[in-house]
């Protein structure tokens, strides 16, 4: 069974950086799908940007687009959202994601994934 944990989280001035990191047990060489969404209190969680942890390729919503880059360390099987130029509206409860399925595509629907870690809070001011 596939645990993610998140970490990284914290209170930034708004401008700060964070780098978050999920690293995903037990080790695996299939390459995935692992993602990135973030639910602020009162909102719908909204995916912030995805990776495809063979092909590295990665994907990023209109928002974060510039300022958020997502990397992977396959060695370690983790996942690491550099996140730049911070803003309020960044902030809210990160979680980590893992599709289903391997064979899944690099969706952003959330539905497509089956694993979540507990989340990291992330609180810009």
């Amino acid at each position: 069974h596939v645990q993610l944990v998140e970490s990284g989280g914290d209170s930034v001035q708004a401008g700060g950086s964070l780098r978050l990191s999920c690293a995903a047990s037990p080790y695996t060489l299939i390459s995935s799908c692992m993602a990135w969404f973030r639910q602020a209190p009162g909102k719908e969680r909204e995916g912030v940007a995805r990776i495809a942890t063979g092909s590295g390729n990665t994907y990023y919503a209109d928002s974060v687009k510039g300022r958020f880059t997502i990397s992977r360390d396959v060695a370690k099987n983790t996942v690491y959202p550099q996140m730049n130029s911070l803003k309020p509206e960044d902030t809210g409860m990160y979680f980590c994601a893992r599709v289903r399925f391997s064979y899944i595509a690099c969706v952003s629907g959330s539905s497509a994934y089956g694993y979540w870690g507990q989340g990291t809070q992330v609180t810009v001011s």
